[in-house]
């Protein structure tokens, strides 16, 4: 597979030097400073492409280019929003760039609690606490109908049976506890520090997040599964004959976590969710980027199942793993560990499509990175330490399939 990864443009703190030196072939990265909703032009894809390839890479994988709110809940300028990403897709093929990565997820991306988690070895990883979103949730957020929400919610073990785990009784233990330094720290976690650094709804320095989290929110009153996956299609369906035209491979990002929050639904969690979209619109180029890093975090998910069943489907790998306790929180595991598996996806993607391009997604903060200012799940040494480790079992893989 190609070795790539994500770099969040020349403001990032880590180079394309750097990462030219330990042998990333292709970059996955967006035209971050583009405001939400508005069209990417030719002319400023162009300039970072070429700023790319003047060290020596290519833009592999276009991570992301949004799907703005009113899209997935179908707002009154849903139709304005999709010409607009029709013509931003006809503008990246111009520039020769076919893959895009994007997701689905109401109001908030990626969610953890904890950003530096410590782990025995030294290192820290990304944590999600079950009860500490869900106090976010009750307590700080103050969304209505929370604490009902909750008190119904099944928490699962690592072998997906419900644990009995009564989250509202542990969130009144921890209310006991909480200051608030640490509310403004749980605040900073959910939505800032692993939002505000790619192009989504909230910004670094935004003075009122809760006030427009819950606008954003209240977008989705009435919204159900069945009602944003039928969104999902209308946006599928409108945009796949601008594909075909320009050879795109839309790949959407399964949800993170792979369970519903916040009183919205998700719609990419499990098997069932995967053969829907993938069925609704039934078009190759209609097709999945396998994060086996969000998948494993679902205790429902059978990771390399679900990869030997649509490796056919898939434009972009994520190389990463979770591992579940069994109160049912999850954590960043070590690339080797945790359950997805990585050598046997290895495998799996390497005889399906070894061009299909890798990046190795989060890892462990060590040795220094917490203190050069990296954002949350992307430190440098971290991900280099994986991206050896992805890489030698690639040539291993590589290695027995030639005598065999």
């Amino acid at each position: 597979m190609e070795k790539t990864w994500r770099w969040f443009g020349k403001k990032d703190k880590i180079t394309l030097a750097m990462l030219k030196e330990i042998g990333i072939e292709g970059i996955v990265t967006a035209l971050h400073d583009i405001p939400l909703g508005d069209v990417w032009q030719q002319k400023d894809i162009r300039d970072l492409r070429e700023y790319i390839e003047s060290h020596g890479l290519r833009w592999s994988v276009v991570e992301s280019l949004p799907v703005t709110e009113t899209i997935k809940y179908a707002g009154p300028d849903r139709d304005e929003q999709i010409e607009i990403y029709k013509q931003s897709l006809r503008n990246l093929a111009a520039e020769g760039i076919h893959t895009v990565c994007y997701n689905f997820m109401p109001v908030l991306d990626w969610a953890r609690t904890d950003l530096a988690h410590p782990n025995p070895d030294g290192t820290s990883n990304l944590y999600f606490s079950i009860p500490h979103f869900a106090y976010f949730d009750i307590y700080i957020l103050k969304r209505d109908g929370a604490l009902e929400e909750w008190s119904r919610f099944k928490t699962l073990g690592p072998d997906g049976k419900p644990n009995g785990r009564d989250i509202v009784a542990e969130v009144e233990q921890l209310r006991k506890t909480m200051t608030p330094e640490s509310e403004h720290e749980l605040v900073e976690n959910i939505v800032i520090k692993t939002q505000g650094f790619v192009s989504g709804n909230f910004r670094e320095g935004d003075n009122h997040p809760l006030q427009l989290f819950r606008q954003l929110l209240a977008l989705y009153k009435g919204v159900d599964k069945d009602t944003l996956r039928d969104n999902m299609r209308y946006f599928l369906s409108a945009i796949m004959p601008v594909c075909e035209e320009c050879g795109i491979n839309m790949c959407v990002h399964p949800d993170d976590p792979p369970f519903p929050i916040l009183g919205l639904p998700r719609i990419v969690t499990s098997d069932e969710d995967i053969e829907w979209f993938l069925n609704a619109v039934d078009n190759k180029h209609n097709g999945l980027t396998f994060c086996a890093g969000s998948l494993s975090a679902g205790a429902q998910n059978d990771v390399v199942a679900l990869a030997r069943k649509y490796a056919s489907r898939t434009w972009f790998v994520h190389l990463r793993s979770c591992h579940i306790f069994p109160n049912g929180d999850f954590t960043e595991a070590s690339h080797l560990g945790g359950r997805a598996d990585v050598v046997e996806l290895v495998k799996i993607f390497e005889k399906e499509n070894c061009s299909l391009p890798m990046r190795v997604d989060h890892g462990m903060t060590m040795l220094g990175d917490e203190t050069r200012g990296y954002n949350a799940g992307y430190s440098f040494l971290g991900r280099m330490f994986a991206m050896a480790q992805v890489q030698g079992v690639m040539a291993a893989v590589k290695s027995f399939n030639s005598l065999t």
